[in-house]
């Protein structure tokens, strides 16, 4: 045996000690996680997950790290590793577009980590209600998406609703065609969702372009759908392929190679500063000359940078609009209240929708 041969055992070797040593490190670390549960059991907190404390120990670590473990790999490894602690005190219950392996399912793994109790829901109502009835402790929902714009449904819940946004999710789109056949021409019906189909509608019309389409409420139902269903193929992600155990037919059909959807997490109570967040609002406006470019002075004249803005219908008066914008920074920092305030002052109606971390980088 070559000294090169000799010498991968012993690079294994000392691998396998590392990773012994990382267990018994999880478990002692597990071990401080029940001790801080019966701290809060015995002190009457019941709030047991506090978002901000997450956020900065993804922080903390983040600035830590010299290398060369990859940095946008930490905060993958440690939501595990956070959810699976969480799980020993009480798994947190998340409500998401189901069934099982919808981009909303996934958004919610990405953020809360496989540990948390997914309850899949039929539309973004659904969602809504879990939460509001405290039969989820949060909800995920769609906002927008890089190609086929806002969710508009997502927007208009929040004109009743006392949610608050806490997180956002950026998630890469990737859809696949998924069937049991194995020639393309004997596909003969294609399911999926409404925005899964657009996002894929030139790649459906040069190689499909006389194949029955048919909606339905949520890609991974498509794939479902197109398990059991002789000549059929749906539109949905690799993660629903291998769920239901259908064969991925042609990756990556997207039009846009570039395709993101945003995605806010909604609970009772946005989590407190970060050190890097943005604040969303909802707005009406008097009607007159120059009234938005008024209402959007204070943000200008406070050095506040607006990072989006969007105008619905007010569904409760006709011709009147709503304007959703979201600002850099959050509610309880000074010069954002300060601006608030002012909009307020300007307002027919003013909601503020949550302050909440940015999404760091979107996920692959």
């Amino acid at each position: 045996m070559t000294d090169k041969n000799m010498k991968l055992p012993i690079l294994r070797d000392e691998i396998d000690k590392i990773d012994d040593q990382i267990l018994e490190l999880l478990n002692k670390r597990a071990g401080f996680v029940l001790e801080v549960g019966r701290v809060k059991e015995q002190e009457g907190k019941i709030v047991f997950h506090v978002p901000e404390r997450e956020e900065a120990i993804y922080k903390r670590l983040i600035g830590k790290n010299t290398g060369p473990f990859p940095e946008n790999a930490i905060r993958p490894v440690y939501r595990e590793i956070i959810s699976a602690s969480l799980a020993m005190e009480k798994p947190l219950k998340i409500a998401c577009l189901g069934p099982e392996a919808t981009f909303c399912h996934i958004a919610s793994i990405e953020h809360f980590g496989q540990a948390a109790n997914f309850i899949p829901s039929r539309d973004v109502p659904d969602i809504f209600d879990e939460v509001e009835r405290g039969r989820a402790d949060y909800g995920v929902v769609p906002i927008e998406n890089s190609t086929e714009g806002v969710v508009n449904l997502t927007l208009d819940m929040f004109f009743d609703s006392p949610l608050q946004i806490c997180a956002e999710v950026m998630l890469s789109i990737s859809q696949c065609l998924l069937s049991n056949e194995e020639k393309l021409e004997d596909i003969k019906i294609i399911y999926s969702h409404p925005q899964a189909i657009a996002q894929c509608y030139t790649w459906i019309t040069r190689n499909l372009p006389h194949v029955e389409i048919m909606e339905t409420l949520s890609t991974a139902l498509a794939a479902k759908t197109a398990k059991e269903e002789k000549g059929a193929a749906a539109i949905a992600s690799e993660f629903a392929a291998k769920t239901y155990r259908i064969p991925v037919f042609k990756a990556r059909i997207e039009d846009n190679p570039h395709n993101y959807t945003r995605f806010w997490v909604i609970g009772k109570k946005s989590p407190g500063l970060s050190g890097k967040d943005k604040t969303s609002l909802m707005y009406s406006i008097r009607d007159g000359v120059g009234a938005l470019h008024n209402l959007l002075l204070p943000f200008s004249e406070n050095g506040i940078n607006l990072t989006k803005i969007e105008s619905r219908p007010f569904r409760k008066k006709a011709w009147e609009y709503i304007f959703f914008i979201d600002i850099e920074g959050h509610r309880d920092e000074p010069v954002i209240k300060k601006a608030i305030d002012s909009l307020a002052a300007q307002s027919q109606f003013m909601k503020v929708l949550g302050s909440y971390p940015m999404s760091i980088t979107p996920a692959e």
